[in-house]
């Protein structure tokens, strides 16, 4: 990853077996080749910058997409669920019961979103420490590199008039909890919808994914694109050891501590509850994801697997 700023990932599977292909790409180096042999599919230049340009990251984490000329976003629920909190109030609990505005004039204005959109990708490693001259001081290095790396951010097209359009009910959105998080497929509505804004009015957008009201067919080639996390394949034996027996080990004691002390203040009152509902299914689904960490890595057929590999 040569700077994780800049990059946008794209992923292939094939609906018919449900599994997906191996590799992730930038939108500026994708698997033609792969593609063409495996799929007979050629994706153009153009065809690949309309999905980079309809694709969104939020500054709050997660992604979504363009989904009409008049900058409305589709996302997950739990990446609107910050805004949903912070727009809430002691008569209004909208990450609990849902929002739906039946007019622009009713979209409610996000308190600190950003959306991000990439417009061009390029290799920054040169440019970022070429701004690093000999015989700077580390904190004048370090203010250098932070002035290269703003320069090279203006690539994204930045909107910070975000407003909620639509999200349902928390029950409905996450229907089936933390066990069907990451499965498919999942029975509920975990969506939530967003309009972007430019000088007051609605941005207008080149760019956006169209609504298939028929759905994707068996069998189909399907590209996922968007900002996700990273894979961390390329860790050693020696760092996943490390993992293991020292960070792992206490990011679940401050999960788990967390969860407690959440769920203590939460029962002193209904306000309390509601304003510590979006942190404590954070700390759940991340204190969920790091007791797999403990199964894998504790795991003698994994471990053996891991080191055969390195």
């Amino acid at each position: 990853m040569i700077f994780r700023a800049l990059v946008f990932i794209l992923g292939v599977f094939v609906l018919s077996s449900l599994s997906a292909d191996e590799g992730m790409w930038l939108f500026n180096n994708p698997p033609l080749k792969q593609l063409k042999e495996k799929y007979q599919f050629e994706p153009t230049p153009d065809w690949l910058e309309h999905l980079q340009k309809s694709s969104v990251r939020f500054n709050s984490g997660g992604s979504g997409s363009f989904v009409s000329a008049n900058g409305l976003v589709i996302t997950n629920h739990h990446v609107g669920a910050d805004s949903l909190q912070k727009a809430s109030n002691e008569q209004h609990n909208y990450l609990k019961d849902g929002f739906y505005a039946r007019t622009q004039a009713e979209e409610i204005k996000c308190a600190d979103l950003e959306l991000n959109v990439l417009v061009s990708t390029e290799d920054v490693t040169a440019r970022v420490n070429g701004a690093v001259k000999a015989g700077m001081s580390p904190d004048t290095a370090a203010a250098a590199r932070g002035n290269a790396i703003a320069q090279i951010e203006k690539r994204y097209k930045r909107y910070d008039d975000i407003r909620i359009v639509f999200a349902p009910e928390q029950q409905m959105a996450f229907y089936g909890g933390d066990p069907d998080n990451f499965d498919y497929p999942r029975f509920d509505l975990d969506i939530c919808f967003f309009r972007v804004y430019e000088n007051g009015q609605p941005a207008k957008i080149d760019n956006y994914l169209k609504w298939n009201a028929r759905g994707p067919s068996d069998g189909e080639l399907t590209f996922v694109s968007g900002s996700p996390g990273r894979t961390d394949r390329q860790l050693t034996v020696d760092e996943l050891a490390d993992r293991r027996d020292r960070e792992v080990p206490e990011w679940l004691r401050i999960f788990y501590r967390r969860e407690s002390l959440l769920n203590a203040w939460g029962q002193r009152s209904f306000e309390n509850a509601r304003k510590a509902r979006d942190d404590q299914f954070g700390d759940a689904n991340n204190r969920k994801r790091y007791d797999g960490y403990v199964a894998a890595l504790f795991d003698p057929e994994i471990w053996a697997a891991i080191q055969a590999r390195e």
